[in-house]
């Protein structure tokens, strides 16, 4: 059978010549070469998705790939693709690189410039290790792709608007929904998600922040199983030690997630660190609440162009949502998209403080009523970013969800466990 070879490489001609001699040895069958990073990633997912034993046996990035670090990128697709072997292509042949590579999940490395002695006798390597993963995993073991996984991000336009919230109640739609969740705080310094949920903790984020290889064991020490079945990764009860968590701890930590749970929800608050960049940055989704009042909507103008100017994350792929909205307030969603210049979602979230004041206050924010016009905004919000499955319609009520619609019906959104076993 022959061998499914991926180069990922940035640089044409780097790729002219790897794929060229990809293809003069035996046995060898090069794949379409990806450009960067993110084209790789998304490449692998979309063959797991099918199966694992669609995936190449062996991907060889260049040390130029880009935007994301060789070594890091490594990392995450040795997490997430176990079964897929990478080989390093660099031109520092150090021990000190070697050592780097093979802790971030390479499986083999070859120095620049190419010899086809060497690429080939690496690649045959790795190539036998893949195999034998696919043939242990097929008899029994758990098939550790991570492709289920999808990232939302919650950022508030400035404190106060209300994006813990929102995150906590995505969080809670999708996990009633049938899905795996996970509900991340990494607003570090005043992440408030444990006392919206009177949780009392031991572990937090800083826990894994200096662990490069969170294998799920160390991961599922670190979560906090809630009542609902969510799993909780909190802020630390120091907001000080929030430092500990770096942009490099942060893409381990959301690579890790992915790779366990169907849905994870990232409250990132509404200060720009180095860690909430970089979730917002991985994200599949990425959410931007404000009010609909001139300082809130100023603000998240002025945080879409610092994301754009970072290359964070472009307008055209942030989503504003409005919180606290009146129909008679002189703001509308229309006028936010027009100032922002990114995507509003549809839907937008009523001014119902009161609704929610007593199970703050108490710490029961998951106990929100279902007739809440809070509650059921933001679970339409999740069924609207696919968070959700939705329940046919009811044929008794004339043929309209019970869960209510954009139009307005006041009765509680209904949802469909996957995994129930009755009706």
């Amino acid at each position: 059978m022959p061998t499914r070879i991926l180069p990922a490489a940035g640089d044409a001609d780097a790729v002219r010549s790897l794929t060229t001699l990809l293809s003069q040895l035996p046995d060898a069958e090069p794949v379409t070469p990806v450009g960067d990073s993110t084209q790789l990633v998304d490449t692998l997912a979309h063959l797991a998705a099918e199966s694992v034993d669609d995936l190449p046996e062996v991907v060889v990035v260049h040390e130029r790939i880009g935007p994301v670090p060789a070594l890091e990128l490594i990392r995450e697709v040795a997490l997430r693709f176990p079964a897929v072997g990478v080989v390093l292509i660099t031109s520092d042949a150090s021990p000190g690189l070697f050592a780097a590579a093979m802790d971030s999940g390479a499986r083999g490395l070859v120095a620049l410039p190419l010899s086809y002695e060497e690429l080939a006798g690496r690649v045959q390597a790795v190539a036998q290790w893949s195999t034998g993963v696919r043939r242990h995993l097929g008899h029994g073991g758990e098939v550790f792709t991570g492709v289920g996984g999808r990232v939302v991000t919650v950022s508030g336009a400035k404190g106060g608007v209300g994006a813990t919230v929102a995150a906590v109640q995505l969080a809670l739609a999708a996990q009633a929904s049938g899905h795996s969740a996970a509900l991340v705080d990494l607003d570090l310094q005043a992440g408030d998600i444990a006392s919206y949920l009177d949780v009392q903790f031991r572990r937090s984020v800083v826990d894994l922040a200096g662990i490069t290889d969170i294998s799920p064991r160390v991961l599922a020490d670190a979560v906090f199983r809630h009542d609902t079945g969510l799993a909780l990764l909190l802020a630390p009860a120091e907001g000080e030690r929030g430092e500990e968590v770096t942009d490099r701890a942060a893409r381990h930590l959301v690579s890790a997630l992915r790779s366990r749970y169907e849905i994870v929800v990232v409250d990132c608050g509404a200060q720009l660190t180095g860690a909430s960049a970089a979730a917002v940055e991985m994200a599949d989704t990425a959410l931007l609440l404000t009010t609909p009042d001139v300082v809130a909507v100023r603000a998240a103008k002025r945080t879409v162009r610092m994301w754009d100017r970072l290359q964070i994350r472009k307008a055209e792929e942030t989503t504003v949502v409005v919180n606290r909205h009146t129909r008679g307030a002189e703001i509308q969603p229309p006028l936010v998209r027009k100032i922002t210049a990114t995507p509003v979602a549809a839907t937008a979230v009523p001014a119902a403080f009161k609704e929610l004041q007593g199970v703050i206050d108490a710490g029961r924010l998951h106990e929100l009523d279902d007739k809440s016009t809070v509650k059921q905004a933001l679970w339409r919000l999740a069924a609207e970013l696919g968070l959700v499955e939705q329940t046919e319609p009811d044929r008794r009520s004339g043929g309209r969800p019970r869960g209510g619609d954009r139009g307005g019906d006041r009765g509680p959104v209904s949802f469909r466990r996957r995994k129930e076993a009755g009706g």
